[in-house]
């Protein structure tokens, strides 16, 4: 199997905006077997963690005190693709609803959980780039089709 891209979040390592992960499993397993390569774009643009909620609105992702934070988020966004180009990863598993990694929704601009249809950043490069994205949701029904096809 070719190797994925995840959302580093997934793979259990603490680094979203709280300070917290998201941790699913199954990305656990892709990473553990070296299937998949962890990417953070929040903190591979300079930002720290834990920091400020962000949201995207329109072109520029803002934080929740008003702060712009695109040019962080954006280089993120090209050092995300820039791994999955050196590696020529074809598939992307990104956290749904961040300004960085949603897929097809993203919460909408005004802190007050809100959903709109959209993409994160870097959601958006790398769709641009032919890089199929899923979300946790999705990879994981994914994950299962090849379980069950191992089995």
């Amino acid at each position: 199997m070719k190797k994925i891209l995840v959302s580093a979040c997934l793979a259990g390592c603490k680094c979203r905006y709280d300070g917290e992960s998201q941790t699913e499993d199954y990305i656990c397993e892709l990473v553990k077997s070296n299937c998949a390569i962890c990417v953070c774009p929040e903190q591979s643009g300079g930002l720290d963690t834990p920091r400020d909620p962000s949201e995207r609105i329109g072109d520029h992702v803002v934080s929740i005190h008003g702060v712009d934070v695109t040019e962080e988020f954006t280089l993120g966004a090209y050092e995300a693709l820039n791994i999955a180009q050196e590696m020529e990863i074809e598939m992307a598993i990104l956290k749904s609803e961040s300004p960085s990694c949603g897929k097809g929704t993203i919460y909408d601009g005004t802190f007050t959980g809100k959903l709109v249809k959209g993409n994160g950043l870097t959601c958006e490069v790398l769709m641009e780039h032919g890089i199929q994205v899923m979300d946790e949701k999705e990879g994981r029904v994914w994950f299962q089709s090849l379980e069950r096809k191992k089995g």
